[in-house]
Order: C-alpha cells, then sequence, then structure tokens
C-alpha cells in the first residue's frame, strides 16, 4: 500500500501562505446546486405521479410527461449535478494546486453565469417543444453552440489552474476532473453535429443517421453517465472523503490504477445500450465485454474511498455529512455491480425497455450522484461562509433517513416492476400466443408506480430539509472557526513500499 506525504488530506505540516482564492462563484455554484436540486427532484416526483395517475398530464402539451421529463433529466443531471461539480472542481482545483483560478473572479462569475443561462435555455425549449429527441443530449443546435463555447472556457480556467500551480505534484482527484471536462467536451460536439432545417427555425436533423446515429448516441449517452457522472464525482470523492474522515486516501498507488483503468474502459461500453438491433453482433459484443471488465476498476474505487475510513470509522457516528459520502459510495459500488450485469445479451434480454432499467438509474443518481454531493455540500457550505459548523446537525440525520428511505422505496419498486414487466413481456399461453396484453402489463406496475412517488416524495423533503439548514448555515452568525482550509492542501503524494 502506499504512504503519503504531510500534504494529503488530513495530513498535518507546517501552514504556508495561502493564496487569494476565487470563492464568490464556488458560493454561488453550491446555492445553485441547492436550488437546481430542488427543481428536478420536484418535477421527477411530478412526472412518476403522471406515470401512475395520467390525468396529472393536465391535458396541455407544456405539462406533458414527453416535455417534463427531459426537463427532470436535465435538471438533475445538469442543473444539479453540473453545477455541484463544476463549482466544487474550481474549489479543489486552487486548494490542490495552491493557485489562484487562472482568469481570477471574472473567469469564475463568466462561467457561473454562463452555465445558468444553458440550463434556463435548455428547460424553457423542452417545455416549448424544441428537442434534438436524443438521450442526455435534447438541446437543439443554437443551444449546444453556446454550451460548447462556455465548457471550452470552463477548461481553460481548470486548465490554467493547473498550469500555474505551487505545487509540482497533480493530486489524483484533478486527474479525474480534467478526463471529465476534456471528455464530456469531445461527445458534445461529436454527438451534435446537426444540420439545421432552416436557419430560422430551431429545429434540426442530426448529421449522422440510422445505425450510426444510435451508435454515436450511446457512445455520447453512456459515456455521459461514465464520464460526467463517474469520473467528475470521484474527483468529489477522492477530495472530500479524506477532509471529512480527516485521513490520507488509503492508496494513491490504487487510486492511479483505478484512474487509467477507468479512462480506458468506460469509453467503450456504449454499445451494451443497443442489443438485439441492427448494430453489428461484434459491436455488442465489445460493449459487453468492456461493460463486464469494469466492475473491477470501479469497485477498485469504491474500496479506496471506504477504505479512507480505517481508523477513522467512529466518525460516521458524529459526522452525518460523511455518513452521506461513505454511503454514497457503496452505492457506487452496487449500482456499478449491477451495470455490467445487465450489459450481459442473457440478462439484457429480459431488462431492456423495463423499469429494472430505471431502478439501475436511480441506484446509481440517487444514491451516488445525489449523497456524494450532499456530503461534499455540508463540509463545504461552513468552509465557504467560514462558519464552525452546519446549523442543525439533527437536519442532516433527518436529510439522511429521508434520502435513504427514499431511495431504497424507489429502487427496489423499481427493480419488481421491472422483472415482473420483463417476464411478463415474454410469456406465452399453450397455443403460443402472448399470455398478457401491453395494457395488462401497465396495469400491474400501477403499484410499484405509486411507491416510487413516494420514495421521491422522501427524498425530495430530505433536500428541502438540506436547503433550509443551508439557509440557517448562512444567515445565522456564529463563532466562526479558523479557517477551514488552512491545513495544507492535498497535493503531493509520495509512494512507498
Amino acid at each position: 500500500m502506499a504512504t503519503l506525504s504531510a500534504t494529503q488530506p488530513g495530513a498535518m505540516s507546517a501552514p504556508r501562505p495561502m493564496p487569494d482564492y476565487v470563492d464568490g462563484p464556488i458560493r454561488a455554484f453550491a446555492i445553485a446546486t441547492i436550488f437546481w436540486g430542488l427543481v428536478g427532484f420536484l418535477v421527477g416526483v411530478v412526472i412518476a405521479s403522471q406515470l401512475a395517475w395520467p390525468l396529472l398530464n393536465l391535458d396541455l402539451e407544456w405539462t406533458h410527461f414527453g416535455r417534463l421529463r427531459p426537463v427532470h433529466t436535465s435538471a438533475v443531471i445538469f442543473a444539479f449535478g453540473g453545477s455541484a461539480l463544476i463549482g466544487t472542481s474550481l474549489y479543489i482545483v486552487q486548494r490542490t494546486c495552491r493557485a489562484r483560478l487562472f482568469g481570477g473572479e471574472e473567469m469564475g462569475w463568466f462561467i457561473f453565469w454562463g452555465y445558468q443561462f444553458f440550463i434556463v435555455s435548455a428547460a424553457l425549449s423542452y417545455v416549448l417543444g424544441y428537442s434534438q429527441g436524443k438521450e442526455y443530449a435534447e438541446p437543439e443546435w443554437f443551444i449546444d453552440i453556446f454550451l460548447t463555447v462556455l465548457w471550452v472556457t470552463y477548461l481553460v480556467g481548470f486548465g490554467g489552474t493547473i498550469i500555474k500551480r505551487e505545487e509540482p505534484h497533480i493530486y489524483v482527484a484533478n486527474w479525474f476532473l480534467l478526463a471529465f471536462i476534456i471528455t464530456v467536451a469531445m461527445l458534445h460536439i461529436g454527438n451534435n453535429i446537426s444540420l439545421p432545417i432552416h436557419w430560422g427555425s430551431g429545429f434540426s436533423y442530426s448529421a449522422p443517421a440510422g445505425v450510426q446515429g444510435a451508435m454515436i448516441q450511446w457512445w455520447y449517452g453512456h459515456n455521459a453517465v461514465g464520464f460526467f457522472l463517474t469520473a467528475g464525482f470521484l474527483g468529489m470523492m477522492y477530495y472530500f472523503i479524506p477532509k471529512q474522515a480527516n485521513r490520507p486516501i488509503y492508496s494513491y498507488r490504487l487510486s492511479i490504477v483505478h484512474f487509467w483503468s477507468i479512462i480506458f474502459l468506460y469509453i467503450w461500453a456504449g454499445p451494451h445500450h443497443l442489443h438485439y438491433t441492427a448494430l453489428p453482433d461484434w459491436a455488442q459484443t465489445l460493449g459487453m465485454v468492456f461493460s463486464v471488465m469494469l466492475w473491477m476498476p470501479s469497485w477498485g474505487g469504491m474500496i479506496n474511498g471506504i477504505m479512507t475510513l480505517s481508523g477513522a470509522w467512529d466518525k460516521l457516528r458524529t459526522d452525518p455529512g460523511l455518513r452521506f459520502s461513505v454511503t454514497a459510495v457503496a452505492f457506487y459500488g452496487m449500482s456499478t455491480f449491477e451495470g455490467p450485469v445487465m450489459s450481459i445479451r442473457a440478462v439484457n434480454s429480459l431488462s431492456h425497455y423495463t423499469d429494472w432499467t430505471i431502478g439501475h438509474v436511480h441506484s446509481g443518481a440517487l444514491g451516488w450522484n445525489g449523497l456524494i454531493t450532499f456530503g461534499a455540500l455540508y463540509w463545504l457550505v461552513p468552509a465557504l461562509w467560514s462558519r464552525a459548523r452546519m446549523y442543525s446537525t439533527r437536519l442532516i440525520e433527518w436529510h439522511f433517513w429521508l434520502a435513504t428511505l427514499g431511495i431504497v422505496l424507489y429502487i427496489t419498486a423499481m427493480w419488481v416492476s421491472g422483472i415482473m414487466q420483463g417476464l411478463m413481456w415474454r410469456a406465452y399461453d399453450e397455443l403460443g400466443f402472448l399470455q398478457y396484453s401491453f395494457v395488462e402489463t401497465v396495469a400491474a406496475m400501477h403499484p410499484y408506480y405509486v411507491i416510487r412517488v413516494l420514495g421521491g416524495a422522501l427524498y425530495l423533503t430530505g433536500a428541502i430539509l438540506m436547503a433550509w439548514n443551508v439557509y440557517k448555515t448562512i444567515t445565522v452568525a456564529d463563532a466562526p472557526e479558523v479557517e477551514r482550509d488552512l491545513a495544507p492542501a492535498p497535493a503531493r503524494a509520495v509512494a512507498a513500499e
């Protein structure tokens, strides 16, 4: 196992002068993360309710499931998750590099307001009926162009800070974050090459069509999961769990193996979304094989995160924020085991197009991405506003149990519903005819859809408690403690036997 120098998270050494960090935009991103989380969770509860009780569509085009569903996915992935990733990445890169953000306050505020403009523009376009119809890539071409310019600006700010760093070593969290930024840029540009119908219209056709278009879409779609929802949040994990536990990362060597293996393997896994389609069999098999291989590096990262608590397990009793982060890593391990299993063709023949996939997605999104974000914010908010602690530890505990119970209700309901759904679709009677009509499968799923609504409502309630707790932490003055980041940042690691 690798041992680390005193500049890892939680280690002690003589303090050095701190740069004048750019924190204003990061505070704004923290608040935006909570706001968009509430919006995204609320819309999720609404559309889940529409599936259980279709009259809640209200018979209006703007409130129909087909338009609100991309509002939900974009709000939770790009608004909530994206704001969390950009905000925490700008915080992490400055501390670990001991360098002020490249471009200064102006760069930070441009990234913040530009990203919020993108989020609002995308959501309004969905409600008004503008969509490419691509999963996780619904914004039309004119919004995509703006996002490309903004994302390159973000890359310049983040990368420039690394180039001008005072620490010679680049801490592993920055490796994951830089991979997330660069790869998402490549995916976004590659998947959104479009041909406008005419320049006066907001509509367009995707340049690649047919099987090629589907392959490129799921090369993008799965790697949006791989690099936006996995690599980026792993960067968050590698910084905030050691900070919360006040311990060095369990194995720096394992983190490097984790990084390179997951970066190499993830990019090939997209074809497993296209089993039993017109995609050539060799491409389907390639996606399946690389998906199964992903299980190993994913669990390596999970073990590294959880074992960082070695010698500090007692902190789980006293720090409910750390409880969020560790539980998130456990959900990461679970969902990255389930995903490779579902990529196997024999399993996929049952699971594909069913609610089992919905359960899998949300075990990762709610359990991994949501909880790791909440854990990071519970550490970050007092640090950014120079508070000794969050306003209420009890509210954090209530949030944890509400969120956890909500996730369990949600994913178990979708697992049962999905497997039942798949079995009903493939059931035949003694004469060889389908035993159940499609309507019968929909009716059978109704109780589980109601349970899903309840699970989502509990998760939303926990987020509301968090918003109140953060508001009180910011507005109610207390005796500020010493700046949380006067301790050396996690920068240099020295491997030794």
